[in-house]
């Protein structure tokens, strides 16, 4: 057995925490599973697995081992998915991030389409608002939100998500409607803290073609974009939120958008991968798409 055979092997047993359940999904008997892990084990030099009655995990040297390899064999997939599905179709394993609403609202929901158009493509679907660590974490591809920091990953730029600032019609009707900046200093705002930093957002506009800002008094601090909304929803303060994320809320009445004049700059999108030097097909076919997708879904 080849080293990809065993790196596919250890994989899915890492996946399943269970040599039985691996050995079910890649149509193999158990002991031949159980051997490839042994074998692979030999060869390093390094104990991969612990291994119980119950259950079976990653030792230090496994996890490291299953970051490192997951790329590896996809890439070798991608190249023997080539020839099954003819040579100009992509394939493989893609392993995505995106942040949590633009993931529920506007990516799931298009991905049937994507799938039933690249057949040799599988997608692995994260949806978190953290930043996460595309190399550490074996991630292929993330969509990020916001200003980037010095990364040394490729970015591609996906367009500009314009913000809005909105209230509750109850919270109007309670604290009146602010009509522009200097007339802040009588409300509260829904304040929000990244998840990353835990730094607690200023209220932000333009005005002369400069960004200002303003911290705002609030009574509740949230650091997801759901509870953010929800708490504007039920009345705790005002926010500024892209506009497709409250777009349906609008439309219903229940939420008003305030100070029209006075949004914040709109958020730059970006899609960020490790930098390689050839750029998987199934990555740039799935970034093709992406791109479309959400200029049609949240630029609009």
């Amino acid at each position: 057995m080849d080293r990809i055979d065993l790196f596919r092997i250890f994989l899915r047993v890492v996946d399943c925490a269970s040599f039985t359940r691996a050995a079910d999904l890649l149509g193999l008997p158990r002991s031949t599973v159980s051997t490839g892990v042994r074998d692979l084990e030999v060869r390093l030099g390094a104990r991969l697995l612990h291994r119980t009655t119950r259950r079976v995990t990653a030792t230090q040297d496994g996890l490291a081992l299953y970051e490192r390899v997951q790329r590896l064999v996809a890439d070798v997939e991608e190249a023997e998915g080539l020839f099954r599905l003819g040579a100009r179709e992509p394939a493989g394993r893609l392993r995505v991030d995106v942040p949590g609403r633009i993931g529920r609202l506007v990516i799931a929901p298009a991905l049937p389409d994507f799938l039933d158009s690249h057949p040799g493509i599988d997608i692995e679907l994260g949806v978190t608002d953290r930043a996460v660590d595309l190399v550490g974490e074996g991630v292929d591809c993330a969509l990020r939100v916001g200003p980037l920091g010095d990364s040394g990953l490729i970015a591609r730029w996906m367009g500009e998500l314009p913000l809005v600032n909105v209230a509750s019609p109850d919270y109007l009707a309670r604290h009146g409607t602010p009509q522009a900046p200097e007339e802040l200093a009588s409300h509260i705002a829904v304040n929000y803290a990244s998840p990353t930093s835990g730094r607690v957002e200023p209220w932000e506009w333009t005005e002369g073609g400069e960004t200002r800002s303003l911290p705002m008094r609030g009574r509740v601090t949230v650091n997801g974009a759901e509870s953010y909304i929800a708490c504007c929803l039920a009345g705790l303060g005002l926010i500024q939120v892209p506009a497709y994320d409250v777009r349906a809320h609008l439309a219903a009445g229940e939420l008003v958008e305030v100070m029209p004049g006075h949004r914040a700059a709109p958020m730059r999108m970006t899609l960020l991968y490790p930098h390689r030097r050839h750029l998987s097909r199934r990555l740039q076919t799935f970034a093709d798409w992406l791109e479309p997708l959400l200029r049609r879904e949240l630029l609009a």
